[in-house]
């Protein structure tokens, strides 16, 4: 008899290996069931494992299907040219909504990314990106006070930090050096993204800096749905 995890790495080996294609049926609990001769509640939990991990969707009084994993979003991950620019330039439905701007308590390493020191105020501006209507990805961008001092008056109104960046004087952009980690989505982080826990999150660290002058405009922590995306580093 197997159990839920084995139907679940059988099914995901099928589906990777091209036994079922995007939009195909999959037999039906009660065949999976009989199948590997396990109690319908495995199969259907087997199934709710692969919906949550991206494999499969579900429609109603209708089965499982297999999930189109090829209609990703190609991204480069670089910080010369602004998220937003990129999506438009590709054509996608695109839209932006500022969720939050608040200044934080001190933090050493943000700080210290900023090049500021304690006596500065830093404000995080946080911006939920869609595709289509759904979140893709959350934004959240520390600046100085310093640095911009409207940031707290304003900071509700920017859906693009770079073009915010472009009305201050700042043209040209570098990126600082970048760190690329994955972890599982927070019960906020699932809500603002509309994503099960079990698909895991791409977290970018990076800070953009203005190359005229060498001031460091931002740090930047990025958290991307990794089943919207594919990647390109450059």
């Amino acid at each position: 008899m197997s159990n839920e995890m084995e139907i679940v790495d059988k099914l995901m080996s099928q589906i990777v290996s091209g036994k079922y294609h995007a939009h195909n049926k999959l037999p039906s609990e009660n065949e999976i069931a009989e199948q590997y001769k396990v109690p319908r509640i495995t199969a259907r939990k087997a199934y709710e494992r692969l919906e949550e991990l991206g494999y499969i969707y579900k429609k109603q009084g209708k089965g499982s299907y297999v999930k189109d994993r090829y209609k990703q979003i190609e991204l480069v991950l670089s910080g010369d040219v602004s998220f937003s620019q990129k999506m438009i330039d590709k054509g996608y439905d695109f839209q932006t909504k500022t969720i939050f701007c608040q200044e934080i308590r001190y933090n050493k390493k943000i700080f210290d990314s900023l090049e500021t020191d304690e006596q500065d105020r830093i404000y995080k501006v946080g911006r939920l990106r869609y595709i289509d209507q759904q979140p893709i990805a959350l934004h959240i961008s520390y600046v100085a006070k310093s640095v911009f001092n409207d940031i707290d008056t304003v900071g509700m109104d920017i859906t693009s930090m770079f073009k915010y960046y472009n009305v201050k004087g700042y043209t040209e952009f570098c990126s600082k050096p970048s760190i690329l980690s994955v972890s599982f989505p927070t019960k906020s982080q699932r809500k603002l993204l509309n994503c099960p826990y079990l698909i895991p999150l791409l977290v970018l660290e990076s800070g953009c800096m203005d190359t005229k002058t060498g001031t460091v405009l931002e740090y930047i922590k990025i958290f991307y749905r990794s089943d919207c995306f594919s990647y390109v580093i450059p």
